[in-house]
């Protein structure tokens, strides 16, 4: 039986099976070299970052908790947001009843435009008053210099007068006068001394007349004192109408900068007293992380030092942040319930300082809460 090629195939066969074999184990080997170099780079590599790198694991995202809260008291009317919405500055959040505060400013309004009235009837008698006792104290001076001009005349003719009743006495006493001479000149100077005494009357009459027209100027005086009490009333209701207007701005309740709102705790109806928590708000671009550092570490951070941060809220995503402020003591420093050990008995305790980190701009995006647990890197370098 011829059986020398089959025994030549079969050892073929072999052969090609020992060399698969031996490829296959050697892929094995350097497969396993490969994992076992990538774990020792990765080890090396965890092993170089925990040495190299400072770790806080304890720091929380804070903000400016920001609670609006009313001056007034009062009911409430409205309310337009809930807990969450975003808001813009100066939108209305919280409004409270006015309608008492609205009564009064009409009130006071209408005063003020009373005395508005009552200042420009003033006015307008101050100047009836002026243009009249003017016009009256002009006349009289005109009739004063005018009967003043009649005096001398009048004492001139007088004079005369007695002049021709004493020559014709004289006459009628030598004979060579007449009876109708000397009764004719009596008449004469009678009629002479009464135009004087007329003319004095008259004098002294237009001079009452004119002190009469400067009595009724003084009436000025007591226009212009009554104008001027108005001013200080127009001022006070002025004040009042303004502390008004500000109570009723007051009773809307706006949002003080672009932010979110975080609590309400009133509800539409609720009667609200000044300084009561009615909302609570922050304004998202301006977040920040604060932690608590050793003090064993705290040489690691010091004011502009970057930190890398992440955040348990989104896994495998990092933040940047620079430290903005290291606290001037520790945080037992505060404590409520201080601990002087007077017994003697003593525990050494690692203390912590706290620490402020500002996010560079432009980082957070609006994604970061006040209260999100961060865990903060930074470089050991000294």
């Amino acid at each position: 039986m011829d059986i020398g090629p089959g025994s030549q195939q079969t050892s073929a066969s072999l052969s090609g099976a020992t060399a698969r074999a031996t490829a296959r184990r050697r892929l094995r080997i350097a497969a396993a070299l490969t994992a076992l170099l990538a774990v020792v780079a990765a080890a090396g590599g965890w092993i170089h970052r925990q040495v190299t790198t400072v770790f806080i694991d304890d720091a929380r995202i804070a903000a400016d908790m920001v609670t609006l809260a009313s001056r007034l008291p009062g009911w409430v009317t409205e309310i337009r947001v809930i807990a969450g919405d975003a808001s813009r500055a100066g939108e209305v959040l919280l409004r409270i009843d006015s309608r008492e505060a609205e009564l009064t400013l009409l009130e006071i309004e209408a005063r003020l435009a009373g005395l508005a009235a009552r200042g420009a009837e003033l006015e307008a008698r101050l100047a009836m008053v002026d243009r009249q006792t003017g016009s009256q104290e002009d006349a009289q001076r005109a009739r004063l210099e005018a009967a003043r001009s009649q005096l001398p005349a009048a004492q001139a003719e007088r004079l005369y007068a007695e002049g021709e009743f004493t020559r014709a006495v004289q006459l009628m006493g030598t004979g060579s006068g007449t009876r109708q001479r000397h009764e004719q000149t009596r008449a004469q100077l009678e009629t002479a001394t009464q135009r004087v005494l007329a003319v004095a009357a008259e004098i002294r009459n237009v001079e009452a007349q004119l002190a009469n027209a400067g009595a009724g100027r003084e009436e000025l005086t007591v226009l212009r004192r009554q104008l001027e009490s108005i001013d200080p009333l127009q001022r006070e209701l002025a004040a009042q109408r303004d502390r008004i207007r500000l109570e009723i701005q007051d009773r809307t309740i706006v949002m003080p900068f672009n932010g979110t709102v975080d609590r309400v705790f009133v509800d539409p109806g609720e009667y609200v007293t000044p300084g009561q928590r009615l909302m609570l708000v922050h304004d998202p671009a301006r977040v920040r992380v604060e932690a608590n550092v050793k003090e064993t570490e705290i040489r690691f951070f010091r004011p502009g030092s970057p930190v890398r941060l992440h955040v348990d809220a989104y896994p495998g995503r990092s933040f940047e942040g620079v430290v903005e402020r290291v606290g001037g003591a520790a945080t037992s420093e505060f404590a409520l319930l201080p601990s002087p050990n007077p017994s003697g008995n003593f525990t050494k305790i690692t203390q912590r300082l706290p620490m402020r980190i500002a996010l560079r701009p432009g980082t957070a995006d609006g994604l970061l809460r006040p209260g999100m647990m961060v865990e903060v890197e930074a470089q050991a370098r000294e």
